[in-house]
């Protein structure tokens, strides 16, 4: 049976608290790129479900807006880790940072750019002079537009980058910018509430990474290995349950995300998510398991683009002793 297959079966439903007992629990907090929204579910069942009380781990979640954000948070000491996009880490290490990469949470490139159809805009060499949204410019949106524009031989200076937040189909439908860049589950949202038709840019045609992993700074990893793990392994058993039970996961969302009242499209978001924590790297070795060389070929990109100025070496950044299934 696919490794894949056999931990989907295993966390069908919540697991049976294990005989840590309360007084042993570990706290680990998490710095989120978001508020507590329906796309990140297998961090806010811990009260629903045993997945991270099973492992001895007490859950914590810190909002933020943007990977940067995240980031900063666990720089700062506010969260052991970081849930980040792949340009959020490359900045950091290029600051200098010691950070170490424990677990691919989205080893697919689920980011794009919106425009209305009527926009004219087609292609990336189309936004040149354009003003462009993005969800803060501490954002994956915003990296990710800068790759794209990357690809066409532009600049962020070629364009008018504005900040419009999470809901940011709004100003597009408002004529305040000419596109918006998002991510699938945004545009789900969007598509929702009456966006109607669009052209749609995505970012992963043109380089295939990662749009979220765990992080954590050199120090934590060192001196909080076993809780990590096990933390880990509560996430990837909650993940996995959301695949097996997205229906229920949409119901809980009800209750545990600010953006869940609508039952249809929480669905639709949890199903989005559910496919984007899939890639041909974790049917093989397991959810988490990150492509080292997908992540090299980015960093090596940003460094073309001028995003960070130094050479990154992502095998000394991933650590992948800590992922579920390891000794």
């Amino acid at each position: 049976m696919p490794l894949l297959r056999r931990h989907l079966l295993a966390a069908a439903a919540s697991l049976p608290a294990l005989s840590w007992g309360q007084a042993r629990a570990e706290k680990v907090t998490v710095a989120g790129w978001s508020k507590a929204i329906t796309e990140v579910m297998p961090l806010l069942v811990h009260a629903d479900k045993d997945f991270y009380r099973a492992q001895g781990i007490e859950l914590a979640y810190v909002p933020g807006a943007g990977g940067g954000d995240a980031i900063r948070n666990i720089l700062g000491g506010r969260a052991d880790v970081a849930f980040t996009d792949p340009g959020s880490l490359f900045a950091a290490l290029d600051k200098g940072e010691r950070l170490r990469a424990i677990y691919d949470i989205y080893p697919q490139n689920v980011f794009n750019v919106v425009a209305l159809r009527t926009s004219g805009i087609r292609t990336p060499a189309d936004l040149k002079g354009k003003k462009i949204g993005v969800y803060s410019l501490a954002s994956g949106t915003r990296q990710n537009l800068q790759v794209l524009l990357h690809q066409a031989g532009l600049r962020e200076s070629d364009v008018t980058v504005v900040v419009t937040g999470l809901l940011n189909f709004a100003p597009l439908l408002q004529g305040q910018v000419d596109a918006t860049a998002a991510t699938d589950t945004g545009l789900a949202i969007g598509r929702r509430r009456g966006l109607g038709d669009v052209q749609v840019i995505e970012v992963g045609k043109y380089l295939h990474v990662s749009s979220d992993l765990f992080v954590v700074r050199e120090e934590v990893y060192r001196q909080r290995k076993q809780a990590l793990r096990r933390f880990l392994r509560g996430y990837s058993d909650a993940a996995a349950w959301m695949m097996a039970q997205p229906a229920e996961a949409a119901r809980l969302a009800a209750t545990r995300a600010i953006d869940g009242t609508d039952p249809a499209l929480a669905l639709d978001v949890i199903r989005l998510r559910n496919a984007a924590s899939v890639s041909g790297v974790t049917r093989r070795a397991g959810l988490g398991a990150m492509d080292v060389a997908s992540l090299q070929q980015a960093a090596d990109v940003y460094r073309q683009l001028g995003l960070v100025r130094r050479a990154i070496d992502m095998r000394q950044v991933v650590a992948a002793d800590l992922l579920p299934g390891m000794p």
